[in-house]
Parts: structure tokens; C-alpha cells; sequence
């Protein structure tokens, strides 16, 4: 696998992996999400391509840096390609960028349903945090919706 920044050409091909991987919700617009971690000098989508095809994208994580922490959304890695070792691979590149930038911690979130999603960040050394994840929407018509 190959890991680079996102190319335009790849927008969609990545908003169709996150589909399929079960990561998009309705109430987060997929394509909103990817532009603007384009946008943002704090964060990128880094994506891993197949050797054998560069053009098809097999593989995400949108990477971001607030400036006290990193944080890694939307890890994945397309159905016919897990078992490889690329989730890891996106997850190190994710942690080399983070650090590139000054981050001394990287953070992500699971959701509590998503055991298979848990046991593979323990794999990696990831470890639940003594806090607790707080919220609010700040758009209209969203405060019914669930992350």
C-alpha cells in the first residue's frame, strides 16, 4: 500500500470507502466533513492506494491537530483489503503526521457498540481515557441526532 495526502480525484472514491466501511451517519455529511479537513492547514485525510492499482483508494484516516492533541477520524480500510496490516499502517502515518506537527497525544473515538473497531485499537496500544466526551450540536434541527 502507498500513503499519501488526498488528491481531488480521490474525494469520492474515499466517501464511498467510508460507506462501506459503516462510517458515515446521516446527519454528518461526508463530503462536508472531507472539505473541510481539506480546508484546515490543522488536518488532512491521508490515503493508502492499492500497489497493484495507485488509482484505487483502499484506505483513510482524516488526521487533525488542535493544537494540544491529535486526533484520527474515519479509519478505513476497504472490506476486501483488512487483514493486511493497512488499518496499522494508516494508523502510523497518522501518528507520524501528528507528530510531524508537535502532538504528544492522539486521541480517537470508538463507538461503544463497535467491539471489533475497540479491539483492534487495544492491538495497537490504545487505551480508554479517564474522561468523558461531552457535546452539542450547534446547527439547527440536529439536537434529536447521535454520534
Amino acid at each position: 500500500m502507498i500513503i499519501a495526502e488526498i488528491l481531488d480525484d480521490d474525494v469520492e472514491q474515499v466517501i464511498a470507502l467510508w460507506q462501506a466501511c459503516g462510517l458515515s451517519r446521516p446527519w454528518n455529511d461526508p463530503h462536508r466533513d472531507l472539505a473541510l479537513a481539506r480546508a484546515s492547514s490543522t488536518s488532512t485525510i491521508l490515503v493508502g492506494r492499492a500497489k497493484e492499482d495507485p488509482s484505487t483508494v483502499v484506505a483513510s484516516a482524516m488526521v487533525g491537530f488542535d493544537g494540544h492533541r491529535g486526533w484520527v477520524y474515519y479509519l478505513a480500510v476497504a472490506p476486501s483489503h483488512q487483514g493486511r496490516g493497512f488499518g496499522r499502517a494508516m494508523m502510523t502515518a497518522a501518528e507520524e503526521w501528528l507528530v510531524a506537527r508537535g502532538a504528544g497525544k492522539v486521541q480517537l473515538m470508538v463507538r461503544t457498540e463497535n467491539g471489533v473497531a475497540r479491539g483492534f485499537y487495544d492491538a495497537l496500544g490504545y487505551e480508554a481515557q479517564a474522561t468523558t466526551v461531552l457535546g452539542r450540536w450547534l446547527e439547527r434541527g440536529t439536537s434529536e441526532q447521535t454520534e
